[in-house]
Order: C-alpha cells, then sequence, then structure tokens
C-alpha cells in the first residue's frame, strides 16, 4: 500500500509543526536523542551541507524524515543519508522508499557519484528496502571515537 498525496519536501524553515514533528520522530529511531529547540532545528535547515528531506501527508502531516548530507572532497562529491525514520503508525506505505528516492536525485543532481548510509542489523525492514532499492552492503568498518567524556 502507499500514498498517492504523499509529497516529499526540503525543508527551508524551522517551523513550529516541523518542530514538533522531529522531536517526535527522531526518538523512534534513536534513544540518545536529546530533543531539538527552534535553534537547532534552524541550524540543520541552514547548513549548506545539508538537506533535510520530509514526507509529508495532507492527513496525518508530516509522516518521515531523511538528512542527505553532501560535501566535496579531493576524490570526489560525496553523498550519505542519515536518520531515516518514518512513524511508526505510518510504516509499510511508502514514505521511506519515496524519501530516499528524492535524495538519491539530489545526490545524482550534486555530482555525486556513490550514496552511502548505514543501518543497524536490528532494522530489518529498513535493511531490506535499501537492498531493494539497489544499495549494496560493503566490506568495510565503520569506526567511531568519542569526543565526549
Amino acid at each position: 500500500m502507499s500514498w498517492p498525496d504523499l509529497t516529499i519536501e526540503t525543508a527551508d524553515v524551522a517551523t513550529d509543526d516541523l518542530l514538533v514533528a522531529i522531536n517526535h520522530l527522531i526518538p523512534q529511531l534513536s534513544s540518545s536523542f536529546e530533543g531539538l529547540d527552534h535553534e537547532g532545528l534552524a541550524t540543520i535547515i541552514d547548513d549548506p551541507a545539508t538537506s533535510l528531506l520530509i514526507a509529508r501527508s495532507p492527513e496525518l502531516g508530516v509522516v518521515g524524515t531523511l538528512t542527505l548530507a553532501l560535501f566535496t572532497l579531493p576524490t570526489g562529491v560525496r553523498a550519505w543519508i542519515e536518520d531515516v525514520v518514518v512513524d511508526e503508525s505510518a510504516r509499510g506505505m511508502g514514505a521511506a522508499k519515496a524519501l530516499v528516492q528524492r535524495a538519491l536525485e539530489l545526490a545524482h543532481g550534486a555530482g555525486a557519484t556513490t550514496v552511502d548510509l548505514t543501518s543497524r542489523p536490528s532494522r530489518v525492514a529498513a535493511n531490506q528496502l535499501y537492498l531493494a532499492m539497489g544499495f549494496e552492503a560493503r566490506e568495510t568498518n565503520v569506526f567511531r571515537f568519542s569526543l565526549e567524556g
């Protein structure tokens, strides 16, 4: 099932309804999320390296988000998808696929030749979606260094 009236837009201003939606959605993805205020949301929206994509239904409002990061390195334009989340009440109806598809279009238009993302193994449905859309699992190690005490 899918929504024929679902729209994908790029956030251009930190509105009250978007702030409420983000603060409702992101905890469904990350238990460490501490919430955003208007300034934090505006910083994300105004950052030239990121595009905050929004899946919106006329009936339900904002049902999903995705952040696309684009940056230029000596080896070329890189694109990275982060924080893909669809409200639990709206999953399985095509919002995530529509968000990812729009991110791929934006990345291609910016000159990226590949788009990377990570997804925890426990996110089975998301991993199946990414594979079905043509993403390939890579043989790599992801390392993280914590800058917090």
